[in-house]
């Protein structure tokens, strides 16, 4: 079992910036990809940013050229750095990993708001 805790969520204002962390714990030696996932009201959840474990990242396009997302291989940690952020930002950001099976494990989600 991998559990995964997020941390960094709030109120900000438009053009602001939050960070978010994931630290991973458990059964974490067959993880090969972290990343971030996101649920606004009334929408489906839908990818932000993933890292692999050999650093390939992969973006959505909303987030391009605003969101970063990095990791602390010792701390077991992902960060999403988020800038200029907009309205539309406003989510449930959650947390996920896979192992080398493809099995997913989830984070109890974080809330971002975003005031415009």
């Amino acid at each position: 079992q991998v559990q995964l805790v997020e941390s960094g969520g709030g109120l900000v204002q438009a053009g602001g910036s939050l960070r978010l962390s994931c630290a991973a714990s458990g059964i974490i030696f067959g993880i090969n990809s972290m990343g971030w996932y996101r649920q606004a009201p009334g929408k489906q959840r839908e990818l932000v940013a993933v890292r692999t474990n050999g650093g390939t990242t992969n973006y959505a396009d909303s987030v391009k050229g605003r969101f970063t997302i990095s990791k602390d291989n010792v701390k077991n940690t992902v960060y999403l750095q988020m800038n200029s952020l907009k309205h539309e930002d406003t989510a449930v950001y959650y947390c996920n990993c896979q192992n080398q099976l493809g099995r997913p494990y989830w984070g109890q989600g974080t809330q971002v708001t975003v005031s415009s």
